[in-house]
């Protein structure tokens, strides 16, 4: 089974995140990450979604989100065509002989602590999910006391764009 990225562009109305989550749900799909937020237009969301599946699966889970009254276009985004990033915040225990190690990790990793305390340090990490379960497990030997990451969030490359076109039937 492969990843694969979706973007949906989908009416900015209450409730349209919970019928597309719960059609995969329903369908017993199970969803990777999602990430949600408005686009340039204020009146649309777009909702990336990364799904474990094989073609035909994915195939049916378009199919379904089509069917969504909401949904106004879903295009699958190709890695080679698209740009795709995750944040995190990992915040990590730090000592005072731990804390120059750590520093110099988040260096290499063109990370930034974002936030310091006598025993912690909370850094901030950008880039594709690889990279960012790359950096947690490099900071796991100093303990991490709590992580968030955003999930995927894409973007096709280039002049290449996703247009709402309201004539389609």
């Amino acid at each position: 089974m492969a990843k694969h990225l979706l973007s949906v562009l989908v009416q900015n109305h209450a409730g349209v995140l919970s019928r597309v989550s719960g059609l995969f749900s329903r369908r017993g799909f199970n969803i990777d990450s999602l990430a949600v937020g408005v686009t340039e237009d204020p009146e649309i969301s777009r909702i990336t979604i990364v799904v474990d599946g094989d073609d035909y699966t994915v195939d049916q889970v378009t199919k379904q989100l089509n069917k969504l009254i909401d949904v106004l276009k879903i295009k699958r985004l190709e890695k080679s065509d698209s740009v795709s990033r995750e944040l995190a915040l990992i915040k990590v225990t730090a000592t005072t002989q731990t804390r120059a190690e750590i520093i110099q990790i988040v260096e290499i990793f063109r990370a930034k602590i974002v936030d310091v305390s006598k025993t912690t340090l909370t850094i901030e990490a950008s880039g594709s999910s690889d990279k960012v379960s790359a950096l947690e497990d490099m900071l796991k030997q100093y303990g991490i006391v709590e992580i968030v990451r955003t999930g995927t969030i894409a973007i096709e490359r280039g002049n290449k764009y996703i247009k709402v076109n309201y004539n389609e039937e």
